[in-house]
């Protein structure tokens, strides 16, 4: 598999940042096809990169080593004006986790200097145990484009969710001290997720939030509420241009 996956804001438009998305176990970059389009449409340079490889028996090292990649990947979006900033990570599944124990155990520059983190179906230390493709595809998404798209890309592997994230990792991750902005998302009906355990990480990160997607699934990007999901991410994209201030607020009314 190529190392990356670019996706281009349309011609004419400046772009607004820079966005490397870090998928999960068993996932491809075609897995990121769909909401790198989308945020390129707002103008973001999308770059999709390998999932990591962690090593249950040397989590230190292939930390270190994906984290030197991650920086690589990061630099190679420059343009002739450099890297565009801000500069986001969107970890996915282990993609967050090694995004996040990336941050809290060497700080950005063990990531590529990111600006902010968004860290997407974070699991907790709950197993899969799927059983099946389609027990798989039922924790992933409900979303039939998404499940077809998995199904049908020969780059993913098929029961990746039962190989356990490294408990080192996990621990890391959860206890990262994080002080880039961090959005945290995460599925109602997410089986693998310990939403306790994600309320106290976002709670204990000074720049942090948590949002809960009624309704979703593991693979939080990419379930039936995608779209949602993705102006979330954009509203957080679009407030840490302004110093976090975000530019919509409610002042009035009810649904």
């Amino acid at each position: 598999m190529t190392e990356y996956t670019d996706h281009h804001t349309p011609q004419g438009l400046r772009t607004r940042g820079t966005v490397v998305v870090v998928p999960g176990r068993g996932e491809s970059h075609a897995t990121y096809n769909r909401f790198g389009r989308r945020l390129a449409a707002d103008a973001y340079r999308v770059r999709v990169v390998n999932a990591p490889d962690l090593d249950p028996g040397d989590t230190d090292g292939s930390l270190a080593r994906y984290g030197r990649q991650l920086a690589a990947a990061v630099e190679g979006t420059a343009a002739e004006d450099g890297v565009v900033h801000p500069v986001v990570l969107v970890g996915a599944d282990s993609g967050a986790v090694a995004v996040a124990a990336l941050l809290g155990s060497a700080g950005p520059a063990a990531a590529g200097q990111p600006d902010a983190v968004v860290l997407a179906g974070l699991p907790g230390r709950t197993a899969a145990g799927a059983g099946g493709w389609e027990s798989e595809l039922d924790i992933r998404t409900s979303c039939p484009t998404h499940r077809a798209v998995l199904t049908d890309d020969p780059g993913v592997r098929r029961g990746s969710l039962d190989a356990p994230v490294p408990a080192a990792l996990l621990t890391a991750a959860h206890d990262a001290e994080i002080t880039v902005p961090a959005l945290l998302l995460a599925g109602d009906a997410d089986p693998l997720a310990d939403l306790d355990a994600l309320e106290r990480t976002t709670k204990s990160l000074p720049h942090a939030r948590l949002s809960v997607v009624l309704g979703g699934h593991h693979d939080v990007l990419n379930d039936l509420t995608h779209r949602s999901v993705a102006a979330e991410v954009v509203t957080f994209l679009e407030a840490l241009r302004d110093g976090l201030r975000p530019a919509v607020t409610v002042r009035a009314g009810s649904w």
